[in-house]
């Protein structure tokens, strides 16, 4: 008998999904708690120790560019494993670290190998399930893997607590192991039409270059990343505003930060729940507007001087419950029209997330003065032009010509 050929890539289980695109926050949050006390252990300033944190989201960004098309040209399973190794050895590295500059080229290298699971992660989304069912499962993972954001930094606070910020990179280290074997046995290949030219240089320029000719494309990135830019704008500073500025214990800071995550998981259950029935576009309009409103409330807050715990937590909750409906239903509409070159999508989709996100957090960093209002400001602008772009690049041309993506 001759065998069936697969004409529809394998479904990976939800639960592989989400443990893929859980190395970011797990990579982030865990180490919020300790960053304050890193100005201590290595003598060095705020900005240097932020710079942990940006350098992460930077080679992020970067590495995404070539990851999106290597897993065009070769599969998503040898890439992605690839990237797990280079993460754990990395993390090991961290863990070793005797100055603040070795931990900053650790992490850099760290975020190369993180970002083979979330960039991948949608690709194979992609290639696994039609349009609608896609947004609909990126809402699910986004959905479940909520909870790691929220439960990091309050494992992370006490690890800090009863031991030191080494604790943490060694619980990086094994979520890279057991990620590793969970790939390995769990995950069969789903790009079933791998580009023998995906990594030319002229293809791979050609590709970034249609991409961002298209204006639905352009238009709901630069959205997603704007907003994701003003959640970790509050992530990368936002220990140092409550802990340092606001009092806040570090062993609980991980509460008032899982507090502000209820926002995302409440905007990720909308998105699971009403997606289907109002669509990719309203979601987007809904998120955008709630992230505007709550940002302008945050910013006006902060220049009145109101400097408390709830001033900040409040308006945060609404930011992320904002990017709770944008980025499941901004990254589903920005890769769904391009799906054989739907790594080279997803790649330059997160390389532009994670640099707008990178430059916010450096700003963010650089501008801290012991008060709420660089972190305010910065959330406050990035909404702001979120809203702008969505306005001028998807809404604006939909109304004109209702035919169009």
């Amino acid at each position: 008998m001759v065998p069936a050929i697969m004409t529809s890539p394998p479904r990976p289980s939800l639960a592989l999904l989400i443990a893929m695109v859980t190395v970011g926050p797990v990579s982030i949050d865990i180490f919020l708690p300790s960053l304050p006390d890193m100005t201590r252990v290595f003598a060095t300033d705020v900005s240097h120790v932020q710079l942990t944190m940006s350098i992460f989201i930077g080679g992020f960004a970067l590495s995404q560019l070539v990851l999106g098309p290597l897993s065009d040209r070769f599969g998503r399973r040898p890439v992605l494993l690839t990237g797990i190794v280079l993460y754990l050895l990395a993390s090991l590295a961290s863990l070793a670290a005797r100055s603040i500059e070795t931990l900053i080229l650790a992490r850099l290298l760290q975020s190369f190998g993180a970002c083979a699971g979330p960039v991948l992660s949608r690709a194979i989304v992609r290639d696994a399930f039609p349009k609608d069912q896609a947004a609909r499962t990126l809402a699910m993972m986004a959905s479940v893997f909520t909870i790691a954001p929220a439960v990091a930094p309050i494992f992370g606070g006490w690890l800090h607590t009863l031991f030191d910020w080494h604790a943490n990179f060694v619980v990086m280290a094994i979520f890279g192991v057991s990620l590793f074997v969970g790939v390995w046995k769990g995950l069969r290949e789903t790009n079933l039409h791998p580009d023998r030219h995906a990594l030319k240089l002229g293809r791979m320029l050609s590709t970034y270059a249609l991409l961002l000719g298209h204006r639905s494309f352009l238009g709901y990135a630069l959205t997603v990343s704007f907003v994701f830019a003003g959640m970790f704008s509050f992530v990368s500073i936002g220990s140092f505003v409550l802990i340092d500025v606001l009092g806040v214990r570090p062993e609980y800071f991980g509460f008032c930060f899982a507090l502000v995550i209820t926002g995302l998981l409440g905007g990720n259950l909308a998105t699971a729940r009403l997606g289907h029935r109002f669509g990719m576009q309203r979601m987007v309009r809904a998120g955008v507007l709630i992230a505007l409103l709550s940002g302008l409330v945050l910013a006006g807050l902060s220049l009145a001087h109101v400097q408390t715990i709830a001033a900040v937590l409040v308006p945060m909750i609404g930011i992320f419950l904002g990017a709770g409906l944008v980025l499941p239903n901004g990254t589903a509409a920005t890769i769904a029209p391009h799906g054989r070159i739907a790594g080279s999508a997803s790649a330059l989709l997160g390389f532009i997330q994670m640099a707008v996100a990178a430059g916010a957090g450096w700003i963010v960093g650089r501008l801290h003065d012991g008060t709420t209002l660089p972190m305010s400001a910065m959330v406050a602008a990035t909404v702001v032009i979120a809203a702008v772009a969505f306005t001028v690049l998807v809404q604006i041309p939909l109304k004109r010509d209702p035919q169009k993506s």
